[in-house]
């Protein structure tokens, strides 16, 4: 299969992404790059300056809400990918109203209770929806610990241990490198496990 067959076939594709933080906005950008055919990201946060050590922002969206620069970003690198952006905290209720026409669920939450609730209700709420964690990567260096572990339709990106802390920040590279391992599941998943 040659890249304009991959690529007709992700724009076949919706693909929700729950935060769009570290992990979100980068894993964002990369399928927008792939030409995933629609987004649905669901972020209640602002951009701030210490977002941008790690996160898709630049300097002059300081003070924008994410879901709207981070919508602004993806039109810049693929205007083809049909964005849609909720300003809301995701709960119990609404990741299932939300996420329902999506294929694969990505959860990029920073704070292990988010991860938690999204995790759970998908599994029990959603189970027929592929689910794309990011859990352990935090500080730098040791990219060999990273990898992927697989559960039936539960992916769990990252090394499972590394959480962040004053002492373990969450800085770009791999972060970077957890987002893009993301990506390349739900680009996997699409290839591998998908007849649309």
């Amino acid at each position: 299969m040659n890249f304009s067959e991959i690529r007709n076939k992700f724009g076949r594709f919706t693909v929700g992404i729950a935060g769009a933080g570290g992990l979100g906005s980068n894993c964002a950008a990369a399928l927008a790059r792939i030409g995933i055919g629609r987004l649905i990201i669901a972020d209640f946060d602002v951009v701030t300056e210490s977002n941008l050590n790690r996160q898709y922002y630049f300097c002059d969206q300081v003070g924008m809400k994410k879901v709207e620069a981070l919508k602004a970003n993806l039109i810049r690198i693929n205007p083809k990918t049909f964005t849609e952006v909720y300003e809301v905290k995701l709960n119990m209720t609404n990741i299932p109203l939300l996420f329902k026409d999506c294929d694969i669920i990505v959860e990029a939450f920073d704070l292990a209770d988010q991860k938690e609730l999204l995790i759970s209700t998908v599994l029990t709420s959603m189970p027929e929806k592929y689910l794309v964690v990011g859990l352990g990567m935090a500080g730098w260096g040791n990219s060999n610990t990273l990898s992927v572990t697989e559960s039936g339709k539960l992916f769990i990106c990252g090394d499972q241990v590394s959480e962040i802390s004053e002492e373990l920040p969450p800085i770009a590279p791999r972060v970077g490198i957890v987002a893009n391992m993301q990506a390349n599941v739900v680009t996997e998943i699409i290839l591998n496990k998908f007849d649309k």
